[in-house]
Protein backbone atom coordinates (compact mmCIF):
# COMPACT_ATOMS: atom_id res chain seq x y z
CA UNK A 1 0.00 0.00 0.00
CA UNK A 2 1.40 3.37 -1.05
CA UNK A 3 2.14 5.96 1.58
CA UNK A 4 -0.29 8.86 1.66
CA UNK A 5 1.20 12.02 0.19
CA UNK A 6 1.73 14.53 2.97
CA UNK A 7 1.06 18.19 2.32
CA UNK A 8 1.69 21.35 4.31
CA UNK A 9 0.35 24.87 3.97
CA UNK A 10 3.03 27.58 3.79
CA UNK A 11 2.52 31.34 3.99
CA UNK A 12 3.97 32.88 0.83
CA UNK A 13 4.78 36.10 2.68
CA UNK A 14 6.70 35.01 5.77
CA UNK A 15 7.12 31.22 5.43
CA UNK A 16 4.97 30.16 8.40
CA UNK A 17 3.97 26.50 8.10
CA UNK A 18 0.60 25.04 9.08
CA UNK A 19 -0.92 21.53 8.79
CA UNK A 20 -4.19 23.08 7.58
CA UNK A 21 -5.28 26.09 5.59
CA UNK A 22 -5.72 29.33 7.52
CA UNK A 23 -7.45 32.46 6.32
CA UNK A 24 -4.99 34.72 8.11
CA UNK A 25 -1.33 33.99 8.80
CA UNK A 26 -0.54 34.05 12.54
CA UNK A 27 3.07 35.00 11.75
CA UNK A 28 2.68 38.13 9.61
CA UNK A 29 -1.06 38.80 9.67
CA UNK A 30 -1.45 38.49 5.88
CA UNK A 31 -4.81 37.29 4.55
CA UNK A 32 -5.18 34.42 2.04
CA UNK A 33 -1.44 33.87 1.81
CA UNK A 34 -1.32 30.11 2.55
CA UNK A 35 -0.57 27.79 -0.37
CA UNK A 36 -0.63 24.01 -0.20
CA UNK A 37 2.72 22.37 -0.96
CA UNK A 38 3.97 18.81 -0.76
CA UNK A 39 5.89 18.01 2.39
CA UNK A 40 9.57 17.96 1.46
CA UNK A 41 11.88 15.41 2.96
CA UNK A 42 14.57 16.74 5.23
CA UNK A 43 17.82 17.49 3.38
CA UNK A 44 20.77 15.26 3.99
CA UNK A 45 23.04 16.39 6.80
CA UNK A 46 26.73 16.36 5.90
CA UNK A 47 29.49 16.20 8.46
CA UNK A 48 32.24 18.78 8.21
CA UNK A 49 35.47 19.03 10.16
CA UNK A 50 35.13 21.49 13.05
CA UNK A 51 36.25 25.03 12.33
CA UNK A 52 39.23 26.41 14.20
CA UNK A 53 39.22 29.84 15.80
CA UNK A 54 41.72 32.30 14.29
CA UNK A 55 43.42 35.21 15.99
CA UNK A 56 42.23 38.52 14.57
CA UNK A 57 45.76 39.72 13.76
CA UNK A 58 46.46 36.52 11.80
CA UNK A 59 43.60 37.01 9.35
CA UNK A 60 44.90 38.15 5.98
CA UNK A 61 43.33 41.26 4.54
CA UNK A 62 41.32 40.56 1.39
CA UNK A 63 40.63 43.32 -1.07
CA UNK A 64 37.37 42.65 -2.88
CA UNK A 65 37.88 43.42 -6.53
CA UNK A 66 35.02 45.31 -8.12
CA UNK A 67 33.76 45.21 -11.69
CA UNK A 68 33.12 48.71 -13.01
CA UNK A 69 30.14 49.63 -15.19
CA UNK A 70 30.27 52.59 -17.59
CA UNK A 71 27.13 53.94 -15.88
CA UNK A 72 28.51 55.86 -12.89
CA UNK A 73 25.07 56.13 -11.28
CA UNK A 74 24.75 52.35 -11.08
CA UNK A 75 28.27 52.05 -9.66
CA UNK A 76 27.43 54.59 -6.97
CA UNK A 77 24.34 52.68 -5.82
CA UNK A 78 26.41 49.50 -5.53
CA UNK A 79 29.04 51.30 -3.48
CA UNK A 80 31.66 51.68 -6.20
CA UNK A 81 31.02 48.77 -8.57
CA UNK A 82 29.98 45.13 -8.54
CA UNK A 83 31.97 42.97 -6.13
CA UNK A 84 33.16 39.64 -7.52
CA UNK A 85 31.33 36.74 -5.95
CA UNK A 86 28.45 38.93 -4.76
CA UNK A 87 24.74 38.23 -5.17
CA UNK A 88 22.56 41.25 -6.03
CA UNK A 89 18.76 41.15 -5.85
CA UNK A 90 16.83 43.75 -7.88
CA UNK A 91 13.11 44.08 -7.22
CA UNK A 92 10.40 46.17 -8.84
CA UNK A 93 6.90 46.21 -10.27
CA UNK A 94 6.13 44.40 -13.55
CA UNK A 95 7.03 46.53 -16.57
CA UNK A 96 9.09 49.05 -14.62
CA UNK A 97 12.27 48.21 -16.57
CA UNK A 98 14.20 45.62 -14.51
CA UNK A 99 14.96 43.41 -17.51
CA UNK A 100 15.93 46.42 -19.60
CA UNK A 101 18.30 47.66 -16.91
CA UNK A 102 20.08 44.33 -16.47
CA UNK A 103 20.30 43.71 -20.21
CA UNK A 104 22.04 47.09 -20.52
CA UNK A 105 24.34 46.13 -17.65
CA UNK A 106 25.05 42.79 -19.36
CA UNK A 107 25.80 44.64 -22.61
CA UNK A 108 28.29 46.91 -20.82
CA UNK A 109 30.03 44.01 -19.09
CA UNK A 110 30.29 42.09 -22.37
CA UNK A 111 31.68 45.20 -24.02
CA UNK A 112 34.55 45.16 -21.48
CA UNK A 113 35.54 41.64 -22.52
CA UNK A 114 33.73 39.80 -19.70
CA UNK A 115 31.73 36.63 -20.32
CA UNK A 116 28.07 37.13 -19.34
CA UNK A 117 25.27 34.55 -19.08
CA UNK A 118 21.77 36.05 -19.16
CA UNK A 119 19.11 33.51 -18.16
CA UNK A 120 15.48 34.35 -18.85
CA UNK A 121 12.57 32.32 -17.56
CA UNK A 122 9.92 34.72 -18.83
CA UNK A 123 10.91 35.58 -22.41
CA UNK A 124 12.13 33.72 -25.47
CA UNK A 125 15.54 34.34 -27.00
CA UNK A 126 13.92 36.18 -29.91
CA UNK A 127 12.14 38.59 -27.55
CA UNK A 128 15.38 39.31 -25.71
CA UNK A 129 17.21 39.90 -28.99
CA UNK A 130 14.57 42.41 -30.10
CA UNK A 131 15.16 44.39 -26.92
CA UNK A 132 18.91 43.96 -27.28
CA UNK A 133 18.88 45.43 -30.79
CA UNK A 134 17.01 48.44 -29.47
CA UNK A 135 19.54 48.84 -26.62
CA UNK A 136 22.51 48.62 -28.96
CA UNK A 137 23.85 45.16 -28.00
CA UNK A 138 26.59 44.33 -30.49
CA UNK A 139 29.87 42.50 -29.92
CA UNK A 140 31.02 40.71 -26.81
CA UNK A 141 30.53 37.40 -25.05
CA UNK A 142 26.90 37.83 -24.04
CA UNK A 143 25.20 34.44 -23.89
CA UNK A 144 21.41 34.12 -23.67
CA UNK A 145 19.62 31.13 -22.19
CA UNK A 146 15.84 30.61 -22.03
CA UNK A 147 15.50 28.06 -19.21
CA UNK A 148 13.59 27.65 -15.95
CA UNK A 149 15.23 24.46 -14.66
CA UNK A 150 17.82 25.39 -12.05
CA UNK A 151 19.98 22.30 -12.56
CA UNK A 152 20.22 22.97 -16.30
CA UNK A 153 21.03 26.63 -15.66
CA UNK A 154 23.87 25.72 -13.30
CA UNK A 155 25.15 23.10 -15.76
CA UNK A 156 25.37 25.75 -18.48
CA UNK A 157 27.05 28.13 -16.05
CA UNK A 158 29.63 25.50 -15.12
CA UNK A 159 30.29 24.92 -18.82
CA UNK A 160 30.60 28.59 -19.87
CA UNK A 161 32.36 29.83 -16.70
CA UNK A 162 30.91 33.38 -16.90
CA UNK A 163 32.13 36.28 -14.82
CA UNK A 164 28.57 37.69 -14.62
CA UNK A 165 25.34 35.71 -14.22
CA UNK A 166 21.84 37.21 -14.53
CA UNK A 167 18.67 35.32 -13.54
CA UNK A 168 15.40 36.83 -14.80
CA UNK A 169 13.54 36.10 -12.60
CA UNK A 170 14.08 34.08 -9.41
CA UNK A 171 10.31 33.40 -9.18
CA UNK A 172 10.25 31.56 -12.54
CA UNK A 173 13.19 29.21 -11.92
CA UNK A 174 12.58 25.92 -10.13
CA UNK A 175 14.66 23.07 -8.76
CA UNK A 176 13.80 19.42 -9.45
CA UNK A 177 14.89 18.62 -5.88
CA UNK A 178 11.54 20.04 -4.75
CA UNK A 179 8.09 19.06 -5.99
CA UNK A 180 6.43 22.41 -5.28
CA UNK A 181 5.54 24.82 -8.07
CA UNK A 182 7.86 27.62 -9.28
CA UNK A 183 7.47 30.83 -7.33
CA UNK A 184 6.51 29.17 -4.07
CA UNK A 185 8.43 30.11 -0.99
CA UNK A 186 10.30 26.78 -0.93
CA UNK A 187 11.41 27.07 -4.54
CA UNK A 188 12.50 30.72 -4.23
CA UNK A 189 14.58 29.88 -1.16
CA UNK A 190 16.21 26.85 -2.84
CA UNK A 191 16.97 28.66 -6.09
CA UNK A 192 18.49 31.67 -4.32
CA UNK A 193 20.57 29.42 -2.07
CA UNK A 194 22.01 27.43 -5.00
CA UNK A 195 22.82 30.59 -6.99
CA UNK A 196 24.42 32.07 -3.87
CA UNK A 197 26.66 29.01 -3.41
CA UNK A 198 27.61 29.00 -7.11
CA UNK A 199 28.52 32.71 -7.04
CA UNK A 200 30.68 32.39 -3.92
CA UNK A 201 32.40 29.22 -5.11
CA UNK A 202 33.29 30.52 -8.59
CA UNK A 203 33.67 34.25 -7.77
CA UNK A 204 30.84 35.11 -10.16
CA UNK A 205 28.93 38.38 -9.85
CA UNK A 206 25.30 37.25 -9.89
CA UNK A 207 22.11 39.28 -10.31
CA UNK A 208 18.63 38.08 -9.42
CA UNK A 209 15.50 39.85 -10.62
CA UNK A 210 12.67 39.53 -8.12
CA UNK A 211 8.98 40.37 -8.16
CA UNK A 212 7.32 42.51 -5.52
CA UNK A 213 4.00 42.09 -3.76
CA UNK A 214 1.01 44.44 -3.98
CA UNK A 215 2.24 46.08 -0.77
CA UNK A 216 5.55 46.94 -2.44
CA UNK A 217 7.69 44.38 -0.56
CA UNK A 218 9.92 41.84 -2.27
CA UNK A 219 8.04 38.62 -2.95
CA UNK A 220 9.30 35.42 -1.36
CA UNK A 221 10.64 34.60 2.07
CA UNK A 222 12.19 37.34 4.17
CA UNK A 223 15.28 35.14 4.38
CA UNK A 224 15.85 35.89 0.68
CA UNK A 225 16.84 39.45 1.56
CA UNK A 226 19.17 38.22 4.31
CA UNK A 227 20.79 35.69 1.95
CA UNK A 228 21.87 38.11 -0.76
CA UNK A 229 24.64 40.70 -0.46
CA UNK A 230 22.83 43.65 -2.04
CA UNK A 231 19.13 44.48 -2.32
CA UNK A 232 18.15 47.13 -4.87
CA UNK A 233 14.64 48.44 -5.49
CA UNK A 234 13.77 49.76 -8.94
CA UNK A 235 10.72 51.99 -8.76
CA UNK A 236 8.88 54.78 -10.48
CA UNK A 237 5.50 55.85 -11.76
CA UNK A 238 4.48 54.46 -15.13
CA UNK A 239 3.14 57.88 -16.08
CA UNK A 240 6.59 59.39 -15.54
CA UNK A 241 9.64 58.75 -17.68
CA UNK A 242 12.08 58.60 -14.76
CA UNK A 243 12.98 55.56 -12.69
CA UNK A 244 14.67 55.48 -9.30
CA UNK A 245 17.13 52.76 -8.28
CA UNK A 246 17.92 52.72 -4.57
CA UNK A 247 19.79 50.39 -2.25
CA UNK A 248 17.92 48.85 0.67
CA UNK A 249 20.84 46.68 1.77
CA UNK A 250 24.49 46.67 0.78
CA UNK A 251 27.25 44.70 2.48
CA UNK A 252 29.89 46.51 0.43
CA UNK A 253 28.72 50.12 0.55
CA UNK A 254 26.25 52.65 1.95
CA UNK A 255 22.53 51.92 2.07
CA UNK A 256 19.77 54.25 0.88
CA UNK A 257 21.99 55.29 -2.05
CA UNK A 258 19.99 56.42 -5.05
CA UNK A 259 20.35 56.68 -8.83
CA UNK A 260 17.85 58.21 -11.25
CA UNK A 261 17.31 57.03 -14.82
CA UNK A 262 15.11 58.30 -17.63
CA UNK A 263 13.35 55.78 -19.84
CA UNK A 264 13.67 56.50 -23.54
CA UNK A 265 13.43 54.72 -26.85
CA UNK A 266 17.05 53.54 -26.51
CA UNK A 267 16.60 52.22 -22.96
CA UNK A 268 17.48 53.73 -19.62
CA UNK A 269 19.72 56.79 -19.53
CA UNK A 270 21.31 57.98 -16.28
CA UNK A 271 20.29 61.45 -15.11
CA UNK A 272 23.51 63.25 -14.21
CA UNK A 273 21.79 66.16 -12.42
CA UNK A 274 18.64 64.87 -10.68
CA UNK A 275 17.91 68.18 -8.93
CA UNK A 276 17.67 70.08 -12.22
CA UNK A 277 15.66 67.20 -13.69
CA UNK A 278 12.97 67.37 -10.99
CA UNK A 279 12.81 71.20 -10.96
CA UNK A 280 12.78 71.83 -14.71
CA UNK A 281 8.95 72.18 -14.85
CA UNK A 282 8.55 74.12 -11.61
CA UNK A 283 5.85 76.81 -11.97
CA UNK A 284 6.82 80.48 -11.76
CA UNK A 285 5.55 82.58 -8.83
CA UNK A 286 2.88 80.11 -7.79
CA UNK A 287 1.72 79.85 -4.20
CA UNK A 288 1.97 76.50 -2.42
CA UNK A 289 5.31 75.58 -4.04
CA UNK A 290 8.51 75.23 -2.00
CA UNK A 291 11.88 73.75 -2.92
CA UNK A 292 13.49 71.63 -0.20
CA UNK A 293 17.05 70.34 0.03
CA UNK A 294 16.90 66.66 0.90
CA UNK A 295 19.42 63.82 1.08
CA UNK A 296 19.04 60.47 -0.68
CA UNK A 297 21.74 58.15 0.59
CA UNK A 298 24.84 60.33 0.24
CA UNK A 299 23.42 62.40 -2.62
CA UNK A 300 21.96 65.89 -2.02
CA UNK A 301 18.79 66.43 -3.99
CA UNK A 302 16.46 69.39 -4.48
CA UNK A 303 12.76 68.59 -4.76
CA UNK A 304 9.58 70.61 -5.05
CA UNK A 305 6.85 70.18 -2.45
CA UNK A 306 3.41 71.36 -3.56
CA UNK A 307 0.43 72.11 -1.30
CA UNK A 308 -3.21 72.79 -2.11
CA UNK A 309 -5.70 73.91 0.55
CA UNK A 310 -9.36 74.18 -0.51
CA UNK A 311 -12.77 74.23 1.20
CA UNK A 312 -14.04 70.73 1.90
CA UNK A 313 -17.21 69.18 0.56
CA UNK A 314 -17.21 66.65 3.40
CA UNK A 315 -18.27 68.66 6.43
CA UNK A 316 -16.86 67.17 9.61
CA UNK A 317 -14.30 64.95 7.85
CA UNK A 318 -11.97 66.99 5.60
CA UNK A 319 -9.56 65.07 3.38
CA UNK A 320 -5.81 64.81 3.97
CA UNK A 321 -4.01 63.44 0.91
CA UNK A 322 -0.23 63.02 0.60
CA UNK A 323 1.88 61.67 -2.26
CA UNK A 324 5.60 61.17 -1.72
CA UNK A 325 5.50 62.18 1.96
CA UNK A 326 4.77 60.29 5.17
CA UNK A 327 1.05 60.66 5.85
CA UNK A 328 1.33 60.48 9.64
CA UNK A 329 4.15 63.02 9.80
CA UNK A 330 2.28 65.50 7.60
CA UNK A 331 -0.80 65.12 9.82
CA UNK A 332 1.39 66.00 12.79
CA UNK A 333 2.72 69.07 10.98
CA UNK A 334 -0.83 70.23 10.24
CA UNK A 335 -1.58 70.05 13.98
CA UNK A 336 1.56 72.10 14.71
CA UNK A 337 0.48 74.76 12.20
CA UNK A 338 -2.97 74.98 13.76
CA UNK A 339 -1.67 75.18 17.31
CA UNK A 340 1.36 77.43 16.85
CA UNK A 341 0.32 79.65 13.94
CA UNK A 342 -3.41 79.98 14.66
CA UNK A 343 -4.78 78.55 11.41
CA UNK A 344 -7.84 76.29 11.37
CA UNK A 345 -8.12 73.38 8.96
CA UNK A 346 -11.44 71.99 10.21
CA UNK A 347 -13.23 72.95 6.99
CA UNK A 348 -10.32 72.56 4.58
CA UNK A 349 -9.08 69.72 2.39
CA UNK A 350 -5.29 69.57 2.27
CA UNK A 351 -3.36 67.93 -0.57
CA UNK A 352 0.44 67.53 -0.47
CA UNK A 353 2.60 66.23 -3.29
CA UNK A 354 6.29 65.84 -4.14
CA UNK A 355 6.52 66.85 -7.80
CA UNK A 356 7.89 64.31 -10.24
CA UNK A 357 6.85 61.22 -8.29
CA UNK A 358 9.79 61.40 -5.88
CA UNK A 359 9.40 60.08 -2.32
CA UNK A 360 10.93 61.91 0.67
CA UNK A 361 11.19 60.03 3.96
CA UNK A 362 13.51 62.22 6.03
CA UNK A 363 12.20 64.85 8.50
CA UNK A 364 14.36 67.58 6.94
CA UNK A 365 11.45 68.24 4.56
CA UNK A 366 9.20 69.36 7.47
CA UNK A 367 9.95 73.05 7.04
CA UNK A 368 9.15 72.82 3.34
CA UNK A 369 5.76 71.23 4.09
CA UNK A 370 4.87 73.96 6.60
CA UNK A 371 5.86 76.79 4.26
CA UNK A 372 4.05 75.21 1.29
CA UNK A 373 0.78 74.94 3.24
CA UNK A 374 1.01 78.50 4.63
CA UNK A 375 1.97 79.82 1.18
CA UNK A 376 -1.18 78.31 -0.28
CA UNK A 377 -3.36 79.71 2.52
CA UNK A 378 -1.89 83.20 2.07
CA UNK A 379 -1.98 82.79 -1.72
CA UNK A 380 1.50 84.26 -1.73
CA UNK A 381 4.48 82.66 -3.46
CA UNK A 382 7.90 82.32 -1.91
CA UNK A 383 10.80 84.00 -3.73
CA UNK A 384 11.89 81.76 -6.59
CA UNK A 385 15.55 81.76 -5.51
CA UNK A 386 14.89 80.44 -1.96
CA UNK A 387 15.24 76.84 -0.80
CA UNK A 388 14.67 75.47 2.70
CA UNK A 389 15.32 72.49 4.95
CA UNK A 390 14.84 71.68 8.63
CA UNK A 391 12.99 69.36 11.01
CA UNK A 392 9.96 70.78 12.82
CA UNK A 393 9.28 69.74 16.41
CA UNK A 394 5.92 69.63 18.19
CA UNK A 395 6.69 72.95 19.88
CA UNK A 396 7.24 74.60 16.51
CA UNK A 397 11.02 74.69 16.87
CA UNK A 398 13.31 74.09 13.88
CA UNK A 399 15.79 71.33 14.68
CA UNK A 400 19.18 70.67 13.08
CA UNK A 401 19.55 68.00 10.40
CA UNK A 402 22.46 66.07 8.98
CA UNK A 403 24.65 66.91 5.96
CA UNK A 404 23.90 70.66 5.84
CA UNK A 405 27.02 71.41 3.79
CA UNK A 406 26.02 69.07 0.96
CA UNK A 407 22.48 70.49 0.90
CA UNK A 408 23.65 74.12 0.73
CA UNK A 409 26.27 73.45 -1.95
CA UNK A 410 23.68 71.67 -4.10
CA UNK A 411 21.30 74.63 -3.77
CA UNK A 412 23.98 77.17 -4.68
CA UNK A 413 25.13 75.08 -7.66
CA UNK A 414 21.61 75.34 -9.14
CA UNK A 415 21.43 79.10 -8.77
CA UNK A 416 19.50 79.49 -5.52
CA UNK A 417 20.57 82.65 -3.71
CA UNK A 418 19.15 82.09 -0.21
CA UNK A 419 18.84 79.02 2.00
CA UNK A 420 16.53 79.04 5.05
CA UNK A 421 17.82 76.45 7.51
CA UNK A 422 17.95 75.59 11.24
CA UNK A 423 19.97 77.97 13.36
CA UNK A 424 21.85 75.01 14.82
CA UNK A 425 23.36 74.14 11.42
CA UNK A 426 24.95 77.55 10.83
CA UNK A 427 28.08 76.85 12.89
CA UNK A 428 29.13 73.85 10.79
CA UNK A 429 28.52 75.81 7.58
CA UNK A 430 30.64 78.75 8.70
CA UNK A 431 33.55 76.39 9.34
CA UNK A 432 33.36 75.32 5.68
CA UNK A 433 33.75 78.90 4.54
CA UNK A 434 30.31 79.14 2.94
CA UNK A 435 29.00 82.66 2.29
CA UNK A 436 27.16 83.55 5.50
CA UNK A 437 25.14 86.34 3.86
CA UNK A 438 23.24 83.80 1.76
CA UNK A 439 22.22 81.69 4.76
CA UNK A 440 19.29 82.50 7.04
CA UNK A 441 19.11 80.56 10.29
CA UNK A 442 15.73 80.26 12.04
CA UNK A 443 14.74 78.98 15.48
CA UNK A 444 11.03 78.27 14.98
CA UNK A 445 8.32 78.24 12.32
CA UNK A 446 7.10 81.77 13.18
CA UNK A 447 10.55 83.12 12.45
CA UNK A 448 10.73 81.04 9.26
CA UNK A 449 7.45 82.58 8.04
CA UNK A 450 8.71 86.12 8.66
CA UNK A 451 11.85 85.37 6.68
CA UNK A 452 10.14 83.53 3.83
CA UNK A 453 7.32 86.03 3.24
Amino acid sequence: MKDKIKTVFICQTCGTRSPKWLGRCPGCGEWNSFVEELEESAPAVYSFPPAEATLYQDIKEVHKQRLQIPVDEFNKVLGGGVVKGSLVLIGGEPGIGKSTLLLQVSRDFAGQGLRVLYVSGEESLEQIKLRGDRLGVRDGELYLLAETNLERVLAQAEKLEPQVLVIDSVQTVFSTKLVSSPGTISQVREVANEIFRFAKKNQVSAFLIGHITKEGALAGPKSLEHMVDVVLLFEGERDHSHRVLRALKNRFGPVSELAIFEMGSAGLQAVANPSAFFLKERPVDESGSVVVATIKGTRPLLAEIQALVSPTLFVGSPRRMTIGLDHYRTSMLMAVIERKLGYSFGGEDIYLNVAGGLAIEEPAADLGVVLAVVSCIKNKALPRDVTVFGEVGLSGEIRSVGSPVARVKEAFSLGFQTVVLPQGNLASLEKEGIDRTRLVGVHNIKEALRVAF
